[in-house]
């Protein structure tokens, strides 16, 4: 067996694991086992209530939460976060838990449209039909690096497939394994007190893409959902497909999350909107999939005096380490490419590799934005990009040349008029969420989220990956027609 390494992301130092518990990389032989029990316990668990997953989706937040001292300790050591970003982490984990609990609880996985039968001649009438969701099988989870808990084993992605009544198979994240091997523990002492199947939540671990590959391809697996670079997601979205039995694939990916920022707004409160988006650029190092990459601005002395004070607010800025050498060394190398491209360096300081980043502040006009695709790519990091734009228009050439996007902010749309609607139209073409007031970084999970986009945001942008509305992602519809009345009477509960 391979023995898997632990690192402190600050000093780059092995973190051994506890006495007698190495971390050993998956086998073949392991995955196959883990994925064959998931899908033993597939059926038990499809044909579960909602109150049953009710309790175990509690269960699971309660357990994270009774163990947070510990869990936040790891999580930070792996991953440089810090604890208290790490606490409202865990905080949000559990509530995510909790909530889609609610939801199957509620029977929304359950909701059915119920078609009686109308006598007569097609097309007026019909038999009686009954519309019901499935669930779809065992999803293959594969954990983010920087959220260790909300996109992790327990995260949203893993919620909502075992509300739904999927099992689910975590591929955990490299960045911290000890912290997965950990919170695996407590989900199966969760499973076992419940007495339900230890193969409803399995875990594989291992490094390079082997053991991804051999996960999606494998033939219990009905699902993929995942959260990373658009370079990993786009290789498993293409095993997915080339299956023979091609399976959906639930991908998060690249985003540049462009903000527009209007004249007017940046003369009534430039000076708070720096500030606020020097924040939202460096938080958490950069390493947010919704941090804003992009800044468009219009010429006009208020974008001038805009530029400055956003220069001197990311000054100010201490972020701190990356979660990985490979995402800081994928961080300077983005910027190398956008100072190859012929930008206008704002702000560029040197940073040692052993050191944390600097903010990087770089500026360009439109037209060789528009025309140079290089420029069109995320930088992970605490980085952006200022396009300078002559007119509305241009600005919406911007939105186009960028592709998809998580987000968009628009600040400064208040009020309605052509140039408004023409950017609002734009935003709404290309991304799953719009803002007009704040920053992007900051998910909520709630009912009315879309966390998702056209490519290269996400694999499938008719979806959500937070939200209530993840939950749909795991369940297919399948029409009853004529149904006896046992059938019927399950009012949408698979058999």
């Amino acid at each position: 067996m391979t023995a898997l390494q632990s690192f402190d992301a600050r000093t780059g130092q092995p973190i051994d694991p506890p006495v007698g518990h190495p971390l050993l990389a998956t086998t073949p032989e392991q995955l196959d086992a883990i994925a064959q029990a998931a899908a033993a316990a597939a059926p038990i668990w499809a044909a579960s209530d909602g109150a049953v997953r009710a309790r175990l989706l509690d269960a699971l937040a309660t357990a994270l939460e009774a163990q947070r001292e510990e869990l936040v300790a790891l999580a930070d050591a792996e991953t440089g976060l810090g604890p208290a970003r790490l606490q409202g982490e865990l905080d949000r984990t559990a509530f995510q838990l909790r909530r889609f609990g609610r939801m199957a609880q509620d029977g929304v996985p359950f909701r059915h449209v119920d078609d009686p039968a109308v006598a007569g001649a097609a097309p007026v009438g019909h038999p009686a039909m009954l519309r019901v969701r499935v669930p779809l099988g065992p999803v293959a989870m594969f954990a983010a690096s920087n959220f260790p808990f909300a996109f992790s084993v327990l995260g949203g992605d893993t919620a909502a497939a075992l509300a739904a009544g999927c099992p689910v198979v975590v591929k955990a994240h490299n960045g911290h394994l000890l912290l997965a091997d950990r919170v695996f523990a407590l989900i199966q002492a969760v499973l076992k007190a419940q007495g339900l199947p230890a193969g409803l939540i399995g875990l594989v671990q291992g490094e390079g893409n082997a053991i991804g590959t051999q996960l999606i391809r494998h033939p219990a697996i009905a699902a993929g959902a995942f959260t990373g670079s658009t370079r990993g997601g786009a290789a498993l979205q293409a095993e997915a497909s080339a299956r023979p039995r091609p399976i959906p694939f639930y991908g998060e990916l690249g985003s540049v999350n462009p903000v527009i920022a209007l004249p007017h707004a940046l003369r009534a409160k430039g000076a708070e909107l720096a500030a606020t988006l020097a924040g939202s650029i460096t938080l958490g190092s950069g390493q947010f999939c919704t941090s804003p990459g992009v800044i468009v601005l219009l010429d006009d002395p208020a974008s001038d005096a805009f530029v400055q004070q956003l220069t001197t607010a990311l000054v100010a800025q201490q972020p701190h380490a990356m979660l990985t050498p490979g995402l800081r060394q994928a961080f300077d190398a983005g910027v190398g490419r956008w100072t190859q491209a012929g930008v206008q360096p704002l702000l560029l300081e040197a940073a040692d590799a052993a050191q944390p980043p600097r903010p990087v502040l770089v500026q360009v006009d439109a037209a060789r934005f528009i025309g140079t695709p290089q420029l069109h790519d995320e930088v992970f990091g605490p980085a952006s990009l200022i396009v300078r734009a002559h007119s509305v228009a241009e600005a919406v050439q911007v939105l186009q040349a960028l592709g998809g996007s998580l987000t968009v902010t628009l600040w400064g749309a208040d009020e309605e008029s052509a140039d408004a609607q023409a950017l609002v139209r734009a935003a709404m073409q290309m991304a799953g969420r719009v803002l007009f007031a704040g920053v992007p970084t900051g998910v909520a999970v709630t009912a009315a989220q879309q966390h998702g986009g056209p490519w290269p945001a996400s694999t499938q942008p008719l979806t959500t990956s937070v939200g209530d509305a993840a939950l749909d992602r795991f369940l297919r519809p399948v029409a009853l027609q004529d149904m006896p009345a046992w059938l019927a009477a399950r009012a949408g509960r698979p058999v």
